[in-house]
């Protein structure tokens, strides 16, 4: 029976599942979406029974489109966004909110409520501090754990599993405690490179009871991603999933790295291998991941990371990206009037006739940004991840006119595309100051990478060629790719990204004006980057 692999990726807003033949090919998806809960003080928070829910509706949409009998499915992957799940000794959800509710057992990686504790982590200049570029995230665990020790004590205390999300999903699977080295060393500050936890940091955080059983709460069986977790697929989740007890399941990776694992090896359109340490893995959604390949160990300021072996073994790995991609966009689209219907909601169709509209009277999706010459867009609005590391950043729009009419909101969605660029732009020009001079390609996935004038736009500000990967669903290509290895059909992630993933389409800078264009646009992003600090300090006493 041919064998089929089945990535499975869970998102902020919904949970999509690929099945995938050996060569890469994608044959079925299935889409299910997935409860939130925001609340006040930047909370943010989900359920994982829900969570685990949907997985179950995507899996069996996506085999039955992909018109396979279930039973060859040889391999499960699984990614997910980098969200704190919590569970008591028996593996029930506990509640991580005021309002008790065990229902809302996920802290959201976007929930920005350890603030305060990220900053007192920070004050520490613990060594570990080094492996995230200088400076923790309140997007990561450590924060959120002391949040949850200082202001919920009790379920902290009582609390038997701490899982990062990608790794809940292979408990669920297959009832094993392993996690992968990809959450622990991006997320957790697991050495990766020592094999280790660094208990004297959590013991200057206020955090010791982590080391306490051997690290039990937050795992002490680590492995690679793709490395076979357990016997597979437990009897019960392959009832729930339909399919087969004891398929092989691979040890997870955080979804955007997923995504770098479907697009940054493989082969170009000739069908030649790519090199992965020339290449930035940019995947695009609700916030943006940029991810980069290095042979050593390199640290660079404001990006998160090197972390050794956190998606492919014996390659390091740079992390950085914004905190709001998507949905900067959405946010200030969502400002002008002409981005509703007569009712009031928000048009149909609405990104893909902005584009036609700018795009119809310009001689080449180059000169498209020529639109957004005098209103400047910093898209902040979650904070700046990187290379400036300041959650508190905010987002603002300089140069805001009275014109309601479809070219002025054209011109508006051109300007929030080049504030995102540009933002991409300093996160390579870090990148090359710091050592990894090879980049010279960035390889975008996600949603706003279906769109050529923002494939054009990211290439002109940044001066690399942006490759477009011929596979649709690259993030559930990566996760495919785990399960693959898992089953043993190839010997090692680098073996499956060669074998299953190709480049199709590629966007090439163009000099002269336009890129003149965006260095002084740039200039004007710096400055609002300025004017945002100097603004929260002149305020900080009030």
């Amino acid at each position: 029976m041919k064998p089929y692999y089945l990535g499975v990726d869970v998102g902020t807003g919904s949970v999509r599942a690929g099945v995938f033949d050996a060569s890469g090919q994608l044959l079925g998806v299935g889409r299910k979406d997935i409860k939130i809960w925001r609340a006040p003080t930047d909370r943010v928070e989900q359920s994982a029974q829900n969570i685990w829910e949907s997985v179950i509706a995507s899996v069996r949409t996506a085999v039955q489109k992909a018109g396979i009998d279930a039973q060859s499915i040889a391999g499960i992957g699984f990614d997910a966004t980098c969200s704190l799940v919590v569970l008591d000794p028996a593996g029930n959800p506990m509640a991580v909110g005021p309002e008790a509710d065990p229902a809302r057992n996920v802290i959201v990686w976007m929930d920005h409520r350890a603030l305060d504790q990220t900053a007192r982590i920070n004050a520490t200049g613990h060594r570990v501090l080094q492996y995230v570029g200088g400076a923790i995230s309140p997007e990561m665990q450590t924060p959120k754990l002391l949040w949850l020790k200082e202001n919920l004590p009790k379920t902290y205390a009582s609390a038997g599993h701490f899982f990062d999300l990608s790794d809940y999903l292979t408990y669920r699977a297959t009832g094993s405690l392993t996690r992968s080295i990809c959450a622990l060393a991006c997320k957790w500050t697991y050495l990766a490179h020592e094999g280790r936890w660094a208990d004297d940091f959590f013991c200057e955080i206020g955090l010791s009871d982590l080391s306490h059983n051997n690290h039990a709460r937050i795992g002490n069986d680590v492995i690679a991603p793709g490395a076979a977790i357990g016997q597979g697929l437990t009897p019960q989740a392959a009832a729930e999933l339909g399919l087969a007890p004891g398929i092989k399941v691979g040890a997870s990776l955080i979804d955007a790295h997923a995504g770098a694992l479907g697009t940054m090896g493989g082969r170009d359109g000739q069908g030649q291998p790519l090199d992965p340490f020339a290449r930035m893995a940019l995947i695009v959604g609700t916030s943006a991941c940029c991810m980069t390949f290095a042979p050593t160990a390199t640290f660079i300021p404001g990006l998160w990371g090197p972390y050794f072996a956190a998606i492919v073994d014996e390659y390091w790995l740079t992390e950085g990206g914004q905190s709001a991609a998507g949905a900067a966009v959405d946010y200030f689209i969502a400002t002008h009037p002409k981005a509703y219907d007569g009712q009031g909601n928000l048009r149909d169709g609405l990104f893909a006739q902005l584009e036609a509209h700018a795009c119809a009277e310009s001689k080449s999706l180059s000169h498209v940004a020529l639109k957004a010459r005098d209103l400047h867009i910093l898209p902040d609005i979650n904070g700046n991840r990187s290379p400036l590391a300041d959650p508190h950043m905010r987002g603002m729009m300089v140069g805001i006119g009275m014109d309601d009419s479809e070219e002025g909101l054209a011109r508006l969605y051109c300007a929030a595309l080049c504030g995102l660029a540009h933002g991409i732009a300093d996160i390579v020009d870090q990148q090359v100051q710091y050592g990894l001079d090879q980049l010279n390609t960035i390889v975008i996935s996600g949603g706003l990478a279906k769109s050529a004038l923002v494939r054009q736009i990211i290439a002109d500000a940044t001066g690399c060629k942006v490759a477009l990967p011929a596979c649709e669903e690259p993030v559930l290509l990566g996760s495919a790719m785990l399960g693959a290895v898992a089953h043993g059909r190839y010997a090692n992630l680098q073996d499956a990204m060669l074998a299953m993933s190709r480049d199709k389409a590629e966007s090439l800078p163009v000099k002269g004006k336009i890129a003149r264009f965006h260095k002084q646009k740039r200039r004007i992003s710096k400055m609002m980057q300025q004017l945002d600090r100097k603004s929260r300090a002149i305020m900080r006493p009030f």
